[in-house]
């Protein structure tokens, strides 16, 4: 796996406020949103395009549009669904899939409980969003889902990535591109990442 840590001085601005301890869900909620459009735009360059002709108010000219079918976005519940109005902001004709996994506190493996992929998933280009990458194991896990559905591209974006979590999945998935705005420093006793944003599913919900 190859990983991409999207350095521009917006993001970085975004993510200190992200990190602050007195940001409102209302602020935590528009900081994801806003910065996967950022990382998506990233992460889509080598979308493949082809050309075509479109008239123009000085004729007919030569344009580029993205080809064949092009994207399924599946996030990770329920944190990812954080992300999704801000991809679909950049891809708004992208289906979406939605996978639920949890992490066992315990184990910190991770727990499947629901799975709704398109039916035609196998012939797109996957992106699989969740804000946090931490073990690691979650991620593998839906990868692995995705290749069970013969996806062939699949690549990620996360808002924070530990270096644990990220040598889990270059070793078991070598072939799938992540793309983050921080590679932050490790993990705990308890698997959050250090210094990471906490529990990015409850702050985006407010439920805690």
């Amino acid at each position: 796996m190859s990983i991409k840590v999207i350095k521009h001085p917006l993001i970085e601005h975004k993510m200190s406020l992200l990190r602050r301890n007195d940001t409102s869900s209302y602020q935590f909620r528009s900081l994801v949103k806003e910065i996967s459009i950022f990382l998506t735009y990233e992460a889509l360059r080598d979308l493949e395009m082809h050309e075509y002709q479109i008239d123009t108010w000085q004729g007919e000219i030569t344009a580029n549009k993205i080809s064949g079918k092009k994207l399924s976005v599946v996030p990770i519940l329920r944190a990812g669904l954080g992300m999704l109005n801000g991809v679909l902001e950049v891809i708004p004709s992208a289906r979406v899939g939605v996978v639920g996994v949890y992490r066992d506190e315990k184990t910190l493996k991770p727990i499947e409980y629901y799975k709704k992929f398109n039916d035609d998933i196998s012939d797109r280009n996957v992106l699989i969003i969740d804000p946090m990458l931490a073990t690691g194991n979650s991620m593998n896990a839906v990868i692995e889902m995705l290749k069970n559905e013969n996806c062939k591209k699949i690549k990620a974006i996360c808002l924070v990535a530990a270096p644990e979590g990220v040598k889990n999945i270059q070793e078991k998935h070598a072939d799938v591109e992540l793309f983050t705005s921080a590679l932050d420093d490790h993990l705990n006793e308890n698997g959050y990442i250090i210094p990471g944003l906490g529990d990015a599913g409850d702050k985006i919900f407010g439920t805690k």
